[in-house]
């Protein structure tokens, strides 16, 4: 039995056990559907959720591990089941408007201002 945090951190899903026990705090971990603490201890087979941004990775436990380990061991201890709709967030193109002003003619006025917040609301 192994702690999520340490877990998360030795499969390489955060840098630091920091960062893993931050997220685990913030309610980004889930283990078997249940928000989990940094301190929930995890066995074979438990299926861990942990949400970056908009996307829901998802790994199922194959073997609990406490050491960092490399990226090609990563496959021996946890398998990735992470659903495809949530891997196609990742190549999901942004919207994005460039608004060029030239330099040095200040703020804009009320008249540009409103004109760009009814450009934001067409969005």
């Amino acid at each position: 039995m192994e702690r999520v945090d340490k877990f998360l951190w030795s499969i390489r899903v955060y840098k630091t056990r920091t960062e893993a026990t931050d997220a685990c705090r913030s309610g980004k971990v889930e283990v078997n559907g249940q928000e989990a603490k940094a301190s929930k201890e995890i066995k074979e087979g438990d299926i861990v959720s942990v949400r970056k941004g908009s996307i829901h990775y998802q790994w199922r436990v194959i073997m609990p591990v406490g050491n960092r380990q490399g990226a090609k061991n990563v496959p021996t201890y946890a398998e990735d089941i992470t659903p495809a709709e949530e891997l196609e967030k990742l190549n999901a193109p942004f919207e994005t408007i460039f608004v060029k002003r030239d330099r040095g003619t200040g703020r804009p006025t009320k008249k540009e201002r409103r004109d760009l917040d009814k450009l934001m609301e067409e969005l």
